[in-house]
């Protein structure tokens, strides 16, 4: 069912069940009222039938001692009237003796015939009065009352269910638009929707739907460029391999050898630029690494020295006590963006000196810093700039140029940071700031 029939619906029920529960409220109450009304106007007339008997001179009470005095009859309405000694002083009509006879004091119903009638009986100053009402002329007085207030009733409740049907139609146009708007829409084209003119309550569903098609926009680029890295990164390893697998092929003894390891070197290198490019399309594509394991300051360090490319632990300088903090991001990606930052330092510092490794807590911004730092001459601001650049290198010989491009994006995905400047007593500084909270905040 769409959203304007079920909007249509809902309302248009709730108006009928209010709009029919006021009406049949007002229809009883109109009712009630009006045969109020008519039996107080019967009995007003019954009261100033007995004020003008008692007001009659003395000659016209002897004249209706002999013969009952007639009034003139309206239609619908009779009146009798009664004298002490129960005798009928006056009357309407002749033939309504058993309707007008004086009964209980007050209003009752009475039959003749087909005919009902609502009878009054008073009593004044030894008269006793009887007047009656036709209940069909009652009864065709409250069916002209209430056609009278049900018309204009029923035309407000068509009028209004009009009105809602138009307004929730021109209401849930503009999602019509937008319907046939990005049905016309090229499977291309991933480019923003307007929000020009758009009512405030679509709007967060245009702007929620543009920012899906800027992450599908930015998926798309992520594939074009991990294609494109592949093709062209992959191309001058497999290159060399080949020429060095032919060479190997036509010479024999020392140049076979060298020629194959020469091979062999290029198919680790081969290998290692692969597993970068895939785990920088991996943490740039937003996929889960959650292994159920917490990262410890601690035990990330101690992992990514035993995984560097010189495992020796006399090469790297480290301090007394690591921090107490877990890192809010998977343990592997923390080892993985600390290692190479460690394999830089280790391929691009002096290599008889050490590596400085250290860590500190950084209460502000509820962060662990992470500082490796070689012991070289440093490196031009210019320079410094392009580091975390993919497949930016130092020298074309030296690694593949995507180390430091994935601890960027992996300190971009977790809400972190990559910045690098020369120290004062000389080398190279790599800052790897992480989001972490304290062990004991957390117990």
């Amino acid at each position: 069912m769409s959203l304007r029939v079920r909007l249509l619906m809902t309302l248009g029920a709730t108006l009928l069940l209010l709009w029919g529960s006021a009406a049949a409220w007002l229809m009883w109450d109109l009712e009630e009222k009006v045969v109020e009304t008519l039996d107080q106007r019967l009995a007003q007339s019954a009261r100033m039938v007995a004020g003008l008997m008692l007001q009659l001179p003395p000659e016209v009470w002897e004249q209706a001692d002999q013969r009952a005095l007639s009034i003139p009859p309206i239609e619908g309405l009779a009146c009798q009237v009664h004298s002490p000694r129960g005798e009928i002083m006056a009357r309407t009509h002749t033939d309504m003796e058993d309707i007008l006879t004086p009964g209980e004091r007050g209003h009752a119903y009475r039959e003749e015939g087909d005919m009902t009638w609502r009878v009054f009986t008073y009593e004044r100053g030894g008269l006793t009065i009887t007047t009656a009402d036709r209940m069909d002329e009652r009864d065709m007085l409250l069916s002209d009352v209430m056609r009278v207030a049900v018309v204009p009733f029923v035309v407000a409740l068509v009028g209004s269910l009009l009105a809602l049907w138009l307004v929730v139609w021109r209401g849930l146009a503009p999602l019509t638009r937008l319907r046939e708007s990005l049905a016309k829409r090229h499977p291309d084209a991933l480019a923003p929707i307007s929000t020009f003119g758009v009512p405030a309550e679509i709007q967060p569903l245009i702007e929620t739907l543009n920012g899906l098609l800027a992450r599908v926009q930015q998926t798309i680029i992520r594939e074009q460029r991990f294609t494109n890295d592949a093709a062209h990164e992959l191309r001058t390893p497999l290159t060399a391999i080949k020429t060095h697998l032919q060479v190997a092929q036509r010479v024999d003894g020392e140049a076979a050898a060298a020629s194959l390891a020469h091979a062999e070197q290029g198919v680790v290198r081969l290998s290692r630029t692969l597993d970068q490019l895939l785990m920088l399309a991996r943490v740039e594509g937003r996929l889960r690494f959650d292994d159920g394991e917490e990262s410890h300051v601690a035990d990330v360090a101690t992992c990514a020295m035993a995984d560097s490319r010189v495992p020796d632990a006399t090469r790297f300088v480290v301090p007394g006590q690591w921090p107490g903090a877990v890192l809010a991001m998977p343990r592997e990606l923390a080892i993985t963006a600390l290692r190479n930052l460690l394999d830089n330092a280790l391929c691009h510092g002096p290599k008889d000196q050490p590596i400085d490794v250290d860590a500190r807590w950084i209460e502000g911004e509820k962060a662990v810093a992470f500082q490796v730092r070689d012991r070289g001459e440093g490196l031009s601001e210019q320079t410094l700039e392009q580091l975390p650049q993919r497949f930016w290198r130092a020298s074309k010989e030296q690694g593949s140029g995507l180390g430091l491009a994935i601890v960027a994006a992996i300190a971009e995905r977790f809400g972190g940071r990559l910045a690098f400047h020369n120290d004062q007593g000389g080398g190279l500084v790599a800052e790897f700031v992480v989001p972490a909270s304290l062990l004991a905040a957390r117990e």
